[in-house]
């Protein structure tokens, strides 16, 4: 017995961590600067882990109570009905639902690429097709409706990720508008916010408000640092909110993912800290490697340094893990996630050793 024909799908492929270089190195993962997944240097909010502390007896029973809090506590913070509000494990987890509430066997989805491998991969898992529009790279990865509309032909989802990952790059809400306007009525339009928090830019949820074809994806694991619990959210338009139930995956968010949620929405003042930390590391790589680097709204920095490669696995043995870019496209980048400042100036440090040593020929 074996499983369907999976010959059409790729594996996602993760940034490396600390432990998995460590031992294949011979090092203390205490020694690394671990700057390869855009994760929050500054760790999960202390409420947060408290509520974990605090719940971890539940862990015996189903996330009702604290399932529907947590939505129930979004749709507050976004001034939308609690049905809208679709939690998940992760962000990956709603485009399943998404993929599972719009796409009919054989329907299109039209994705960035440069982009997140997984808007594609769902779409396949769920018997979709897979259509791209490309992200040009001369022009420094712009968003607008019109590099979208170049090539659609009438898809049923287009993804659209503002701030972009790997690039930084962002879709303003009314390009987002524009592109929403010119498609036909049964084409969804997904903004990827999952760095949002980090972005000076209006948020897309302000068109739930009169439109039934525009969804908003989130994520806890970036600006709120609770990567390791897999919790995220979709927002929908009202008109559908109710195919939630239909599509999702019993309790799909942990209890203790949701409590953690819960918590990390009161501390302002952690979420504060995170985003100013990271909107001084974008801006301090970018004004100090000696490499060209892309404008970012996210906690990360595109950088053009050669043979990503070679320099990638040249930082690790400096004690430095970044995101080698060739599984995105970009075979002569590396991706830098903004550490602790302290992180940040010793990488930016190392980085510009290596690159001095190998002396690569960059194009941005």
């Amino acid at each position: 017995m074996q499983p369907r024909d999976l010959s059409d799908h790729s594996p996602y492929v993760p940034g490396r961590g600390d432990e998995e270089v460590a031992r294949e190195l011979g090092m203390d993962p205490e020694e690394l600067i671990t700057l390869s997944s855009n994760e929050n240097p500054h760790g999960a909010s202390p409420d947060a882990v408290a509520a974990i502390r605090e719940h971890a007896e539940a862990i015996r029973v189903y996330p009702k109570s604290s399932h529907a809090d947590l939505r129930a506590r979004l749709a507050d913070r976004w001034d939308v009905s609690e049905e809208q509000v679709w939690v998940s494990a992760g962000a990956d987890g709603s485009i399943d639902y998404l993929s599972r509430a719009m796409l009919e066997p054989g329907d299109r989805v039209l994705v960035p690429e440069p982009g997140f491998a997984y808007y594609g991969m769902s779409a396949k898992y769920h018997h979709g097709e897979v259509s791209t529009y490309s992200l040009d790279r001369s022009d420094s990865f712009t968003q607008t409706a019109e590099t979208v509309l170049d090539v659609y032909e009438g898809e049923r989802i287009i993804y659209v990720t503002s701030p972009h990952n790997p690039t930084g790059s962002t879709m303003s809400i009314e390009e987002v508008r524009l592109l929403a306007d010119a498609t036909a009525e049964e084409t969804l339009v997904v903004v990827d916010e999952a760095y949002g928090e980090f972005a000076e830019l209006t948020s897309a949820v302000s068109l739930l408000d009169d439109r039934d074809d525009v969804a908003v994806l989130r994520t806890f694991s970036k600006a709120y640092g609770l990567a390791g619990l897999r919790v995220g959210y979709a927002l929908v338009p009202e008109a559908w909110a109710d195919a939630y139930a239909r599509v999702n995956t019993p309790f799909a968010a942990s209890e203790l993912a949701c409590r953690a949620a819960l918590a990390a929405l009161d501390d302002d003042d952690h979420l504060e800290r995170s985003i100013e930390s990271a909107r001084w590391g974008r801006e301090y790589l970018r004004e100090t490697l000696d490499a060209p680097t892309f404008e970012s709204a996210g906690n990360f920095v595109l950088a053009a340094v050669g043979d990503a490669d070679r320099v990638t696995e040249a930082l690790q043995e400096e004690g430095v893990i970044v995101r080698d870019c060739t599984s995105f496209g970009l075979p002569d980048c590396i991706r830098i996630t903004t550490g602790t400042r302290e992180e940040t100036r010793t990488a930016a440090e190392r980085i510009n050793g290596v690159l001095e040593r190998i002396e690569p020929e960059v194009d941005a």
